[in-house]
């Protein structure tokens, strides 16, 4: 009998098909035997973290799935929700709004968590001495770099945000954890919440998907100094493995072809207003062009990519979560059925 792993999840962000990505090498190798998934992560993987600590979303969040309000930014379930349908035991430290940098700022003032990833791996160290991961992290600390930082000044954080991150994981290393499933961030121009408030941009402000252009070449920076890093890291902890998801991609791709895969387009936001010079999130009331409007669900939610301006519907997470698990958008290309096998520090 296998030896049981943990797995960890990093959601920076399930298919019952989950390992027909694998390559030549690893469809032949034996599913793992993980005994356990952690998840680390911000609102993209958060499934009641943030709302337990402080306050929980207000309906109609949670309506199509759940029927009810369930601690997710979404209508219904997360793309962490489909991979651990495949688990039987396991935890989340995610939470919205969570950074891999320390914060600077407060919840009460802008939605930044207080726990940021150094507090979920010493809640995890708490909770279990050994496991197996998943890491869905970074969206944030871009997105605080773009909304407060120059273009220069976020190119110079990136080597920050990673060294943390990379020092995180020599942690969890350290305490046990063998098998790591790694994403990278998202698409951060391509957020709806962004795109709307464009008006007459410049040529070359906008991408020919119309995402904000310098928003998204940060974002693959991050992704790119991230991935050289866990190649790197791959040589260290020789008998660990490591495993870069390629969220972005997959995230991009669903952008892109949004009505090719049965959505409407990709900017269309189903819960909340937003426009320049105004934003009426999810759930609340306030005013649009000196009207009252309460900002509730759109009728078709299943046919919209984006839930409420910066996270995602619970159909998008499904397609999400399908097109990344069987490991076509993962180096090595393993699917995470069979995440737990060592490959080495080469590509």
């Amino acid at each position: 009998m296998m030896e049981s792993t943990i797995l960890v999840l990093w959601c920076l962000i399930s298919s019952p098909m989950i390992t027909n990505g694998d390559d030549d090498m690893t469809k032949f190798l034996p599913p793992c035997n993980y005994s356990a998934i952690y998840n680390f992560g911000d609102s993209n993987s958060d499934t009641g973290g943030i709302a337990a600590a402080f306050y929980p979303p207000a309906s109609p969040s949670g309506n199509t799935y759940f029927r009810r309000p369930a601690g997710r930014a979404s209508d219904g379930r997360l793309i962490i929700d489909f991979i651990g349908s495949n688990f039987a035991q396991g935890a989340n430290f995610a939470t919205g709004g969570a950074t891999i940098l320390r914060p600077k700022e407060s919840w009460f003032e802008n939605g930044v968590s207080p726990f940021p990833l150094e507090i979920q791996v010493e809640h995890f160290t708490q909770f279990k001495d050994r496991t197996s991961y998943f890491y869905n992290q970074g969206q944030n600390d871009v997105a605080l770099g773009i909304q407060t930082l120059s273009y220069q000044q976020q190119q110079a954080a990136i080597a920050k945000i990673v060294s943390q991150f990379i020092s995180q994981v020599r942690i969890l290393y350290q305490r046990g954890a063998r098998a790591f499933w790694i994403h990278n961030t998202g698409p951060i121009g391509c957020l709806p919440v962004t795109c709307v408030k464009v008006k007459d941009p410049i040529a070359g402000y906008l991408d020919e998907n119309g995402c904000v252009k310098s928003q998204n070449e940060i974002a693959l920076q991050f992704n790119n100094h991230l991935k050289g890093e866990i190649v790197k890291l791959r040589g260290e902890l020789s008998d660990a493995a490591l495993i870069y998801v390629d969220m972005y991609a997959a995230k991009y791709e669903l952008i892109s072809n949004a009505k090719n895969q049965g959505f409407k387009q990709a900017f269309e936001i189903c819960c909340g207003y937003h426009g320049i010079g105004y934003d009426v999130w999810c759930g609340n009331k306030g005013n649009v062009n000196g009207s009252e409007v309460h900002a509730g669900s759109c009728p078709n939610v299943t046919s919209v990519i984006s839930w409420d301006g910066v996270h995602y519907s619970e159909a998008a997470n499904q397609w999400i979560a399908t097109h990344i698990l069987n490991g076509s958008l993962s180096d090595p290309p393993v699917g995470i059925a069979r995440a737990c096998h060592n490959r080495g520090p080469s590509l």
